[in-house]
């Protein structure tokens, strides 16, 4: 059974920083990609960056290249979502999710999920 647990959420002023964690277990060997979503009040879930587990290549949404990072540790089996320069636009639930082979944009596309993680931005 696959679990994703994140951490690192939390409420911060703007221009501050967070390191966000998504822990996973469970996973057999092989490619995967883990990725973040994150939804805001009354907004789609979307997909803000992922990883692949096999050779590190990421992807970071362009609008948020400059303030969000996306990493992982397999010693650990955590992937790790840094943002800098926080705005109150940051403001949502952010998710961790995991599917088997390539990443991909669409939210349903993701087989597994975390519980999610709140960062709240105050101006």
């Amino acid at each position: 059974l696959v679990q994703l647990v994140e951490s690192g959420g939390g409420s911060v002023q703007a221009g501050g920083s967070l390191r966000l964690s998504c822990a996973a277990s469970g996973y057999s060997a092989g490619d995967y990609c883990m990725a973040w979503f994150r939804q805001a009040a009354g907004k789609e879930r979307e997909r803000v960056a992922s990883i692949l587990s096999s050779n590190g290549i990421s992807y970071v949404v362009t609008s948020l290249k400059d303030r969000f990072a996306i990493s992982q540790d397999n010693a650990k089996n955590t992937v790790y979502l840094k943002i800098n320069s926080l705005k109150p636009e940051d403001t949502a639930m952010y998710y961790c999710a995991a599917r088997g082979q390539y990443c991909t944009r669409d939210y349903a596309d993701y087989t597994y999920w975390g519980q999610g993680t709140q960062v709240t931005v105050s101006s």
